[in-house]
């Protein structure tokens, strides 16, 4: 069986040594609390707007108890999370879309090839595939677990208009 193909060659990434840890990721992204969903960003390439980091997944995580119990899978919906937050860390880190906030706008192509247990180290990379400043950027990624793909497919982020959205929820609760 031959090695897969990832965005990223891993062999040549030091896990070891981040670019950014939980303090810096904050500084881009807005999640807190339990939607933080990254340990650590280890590898970001300003050319090809490439971006490797990874999440310790522990048995302590909000849906480890109820999600199946007795049998902790990571949600499908949790893992994509933890992508769609690098793409975003990405996105604010090169301010390539000229948001305040990157928001998910759709997935494609998306497979699961395996599960995520507590214990395992996701490590999740993107690779901007398209960006149209102020309009949508495109990522290809990959979840992997012990050198093998868990997860593939393509990320859509949208601009988030932060004013319009806080204006509303002004408005909604007078």
């Amino acid at each position: 069986m031959s090695d897969p193909e990832f965005l990223v060659d891993l062999a040549q990434i030091d896990f070891s040594r981040s670019i950014a840890d939980l303090d810096e990721i904050r500084k881009f992204n807005p999640q807190r609390f339990e939607m933080e969903q990254l340990t650590a960003v280890v590898y970001a390439n300003a050319e090809d707007f490439s971006c490797v980091g990874y999440k310790d997944v522990s048995d302590t995580e909000f849906w480890a108890r109820g999600h199946t119990p007795g049998l902790p899978l990571m949600p499908g919906v949790v893992i994509l999370e933890s992508i769609a937050q690098l793409c975003s860390f990405v996105t604010q880190k090169y301010d390539l879309l000229g948001a305040d906030i990157v928001g998910f706008g759709g997935l494609e192509d998306v497979r699961f090839r395996d599960s995520v247990l507590p214990g395992d180290r996701l490590i999740v990379m993107c690779r901007m595939r398209k960006v149209r400043r102020g309009r949508m950027i495109r990522c290809d990624f990959q979840g992997v677990v012990k050198d093998k793909i868990v997860v593939e497919g393509v990320l859509k982020g949208v601009p988030i208009p932060v004013a319009a959205v806080r204006e509303f929820m002004a408005n909604r609760q007078t």
